[in-house]
């Protein structure tokens, strides 16, 4: 087994293309694979597996947990398409409040890795799709933050024009609101 990794413009947020095996049964893969991806520079150990299901035009994010609980996350979509999207949400970062997407999806096996310091989302582009992501921390409420996915400073583009969002995520701080206390600061 082998994994291409390709680095974004974004240090550290890797999107990672497993060998993938088709024949006429179906398909096979490793979906992780611990000395491969340490191989590549994903070194973070992994302690929590999450899954979602969600239907076409369901946008969950941009999530994030603090550093009381840090969380890294390996994003693979299972069963349909997502554009999944990273924002570097390191306070003085060259590349603080860019983002990068990638399109998710249970043909292409891609994944995203998203480390440390960027807040993550996704939309779902199919009926429905099941994203499943391995996570480097616990979940911990009280280590929670959202940006608003909608934020015009940040200008991500989604191909959906009215997303179905909660109310949390509809309510989450703006990027410059989040500036002014930061979860993270970018260290060289």
């Amino acid at each position: 087994m082998a994994i291409r990794i390709t680095k974004t413009e974004l240090d550290g947020v890797l999107i990672v293309e497993p060998d993938l095996f088709r024949d006429e049964r179906g398909f096979f893969l490793e979906t992780y694979r611990q000395d491969l991806y340490a191989a590549e520079g994903i070194t973070c150990t992994f302690v929590q597996d999450n899954h979602s299901q969600s239907r076409q035009g369901v946008l969950r994010g941009l999530h994030y947990q603090d550093l009381t609980a840090p969380m890294a996350k390996l994003v693979r979509c299972s069963r349909g398409t997502i554009l999944d999207v990273a924002v570097d949400l390191r306070v003085g970062s060259p590349t603080f409040g860019r983002w990068v997407a990638a399109e998710l999806s249970d043909q292409n096996a891609r994944q995203l890795f998203i480390p440390v310091g960027f807040g993550h989302g996704f939309l779902t582009l199919s009926a429905v799709a099941e994203v499943q992501y391995k996570c480097s921390g616990y979940y911990a409420p009280a280590a929670e933050g959202a940006v608003r996915w909608d934020d015009p400073a940040l200008g991500i583009i989604w191909p959906v024009a009215d997303p179905i969002v909660s109310l949390r995520d509809q309510q989450a701080q703006s990027i410059a609101a989040y500036g002014e206390r930061p979860a993270f600061v970018y260290e060289p």
